[in-house]
């Protein structure tokens, strides 16, 4: 099995738990960051390969290490949530599943000549 990858906090209680010895670090702040940023990739390719149950525990997954990051940047859950909310009423959600294929471009006539 492949290791050598950023775990959750209680994983090395729960490899001794069955009678193995986890082999851990601690990270540097830089290389915390970093791995974070491979696990939210990891977990993002794993939300787009399950579905049902499977694909809400990944999307759990993805959420814990949004607020770790968030964390990183000195934000809450809370100002990330504040955000996203934010955003939602400015430039809307998702919901209505709008796909933008192309955008026509008005035809500018000699703007500025001088």
């Amino acid at each position: 099995m492949a290791y050598r990858k950023l775990v959750r906090d209680n994983i090395p209680d729960i490899i001794k738990k069955n009678g193995e010895e986890p082999i851990i670090m601690e990270l540097s702040d830089n290389d915390y960051k970093l791995e974070l940023e491979k696990k939210l990739f990891e977990e993002c390719n794993e939300v787009v390969n399950s579905n049902g149950i499977d694909r809400i525990e990944e999307l759990a997954d993805v959420l814990e290490i949004l607020v770790a990051l968030g964390k990183i940047e000195g934000k809450t859950f809370e100002e990330i949530i504040s955000v996203c909310m934010k955003k939602r009423i400015e430039r809307g959600g998702f919901d209505r599943k709008i796909f933008l294929a192309d955008v026509k471009r008005k035809n500018i006539k000699n703007r500025n000549k001088d």
